[in-house]
């Protein structure tokens, strides 16, 4: 199979020759491929220094160093990246970039269909910082029909977004708004239920007529909101996050059957454990999500900047030892 049928048998709960692997971002491409893959001259500021021939040139570069790491990591599914003044985009649902456009032109020119491509997709309330919090708490409180007005807005833009996305060859959508805490959702179920999961459904909704996958990411204990989320028809949930005591093992035996499960090596012990404990976390996510189909590895967030590379090369190579079925 190639590494795309990988993914999406795992995503329509079949089962693959072998288990995929992805990660929703990747950022030890320095330490472990020796550059970064975003540069100076790429950044918005150092793009529109660039003659647009310039920019195809570094575009292109970047396309082909995004595969050579990504087909080195054997990743099923390819994260992009925005390029160019977005703020539009995010905001209004606007046209994207050219600059973001002409790099998933050159990903899939460089690798066909035989990998997926994936893209931030989500238009739901998250967690609030400190400095929202209070005003998010109030509005709930004092207008309950202009919290559900923004939400309305809210999806409906990250809908336009996202047929802006499948018009230019993006295959997945990670939605990455956060809702839980270690201790649970930051909502009450009931109040899940009011302001997030109706319009939740209905981006997935919208994104699953437009032949796109979604993958439902949140860290944090998902337990008590786990059967809103899977009501919401996502592929896949992510991370499964065993900081906050999810175990795969559980999540697999409740809905398993109904959506497929990324995760769950869990990335504090990646960090701050020791290496059996790094390899049992890995090899524990593999015993109990793998049966069956339905299961993509990966870490528990992502292998973030500051983790050492030994550690996730640790769990790759578990992931090649336990990942034929």
């Amino acid at each position: 199979m190639t590494p795309k049928e990988r993914a999406v048998a795992a995503l329509t709960l079949k089962v693959p020759d072998m288990v995929p692997t992805f990660e929703l971002e990747f950022q030890l491409e320095e330490e472990m491929f020796g550059r970064k893959f975003i540069t100076e001259d790429l950044t918005r500021e150092g793009l529109t220094k660039l003659s647009w021939k310039e920019k195809e040139k570094r575009i292109y570069q970047l396309a082909e160093y995004m595969v050579e790491v990504y087909s080195t990591l054997e990743y099923s599914s390819i994260p992009d990246f925005v390029l160019g003044d977005a703020s539009e985009f995010w905001n209004e649902g606007g046209p994207l970039p050219e600059e973001t456009k002409l790099l998933i032109k050159y990903l899939r020119k460089l690798v066909g269909d035989n990998y997926m491509i994936h893209y931030h997709g989500d238009g739901t309330f998250a967690i609030p910082d400190g400095n929202e919090m209070y005003e998010f708490a109030y509005a709930i409180a004092d207008n309950r029909e202009a919290v559900k007005g923004k939400a309305a807005k809210m999806a409906e833009t990250a809908i336009e977004r996202n047929k802006r996305l499948a018009e230019v060859g993006v295959d997945c959508l990670i939605l990455c708004s956060d809702y839980c805490y270690n201790s649970g959702p930051f909502l009450s179920p009931a109040m899940f239920e009011e302001f997030i999961q109706p319009y939740l459904y209905k981006i997935i909704d919208e994104a699953r007529k437009l032949g796109l996958y979604t993958i439902k990411h949140t860290d944090g204990n998902i337990m008590p909101i786990l059967d809103q989320l899977v009501e919401c028809r996502p592929h896949a949930l992510h991370s499964l996050d065993p900081q906050a005591g999810v175990d795969i093992k559980v999540v697999k035996e409740l809905v398993g059957d109904k959506v497929c499960l990324c995760g769950n090596v869990n990335c504090a012990l990646m960090q701050t454990g020791t290496d059996e404990e790094v390899i049992q976390s890995a090899e524990y996510a593999l015993t109990y999500g793998k049966p069956g189909g339905g299961y993509i590895f990966c870490t528990s967030n992502v292998p973030f900047k500051g983790l050492p590379p030994e550690r996730y090369k640790l769990i790759l190579d578990v992931w090649r030892r336990m990942r034929e079925y």
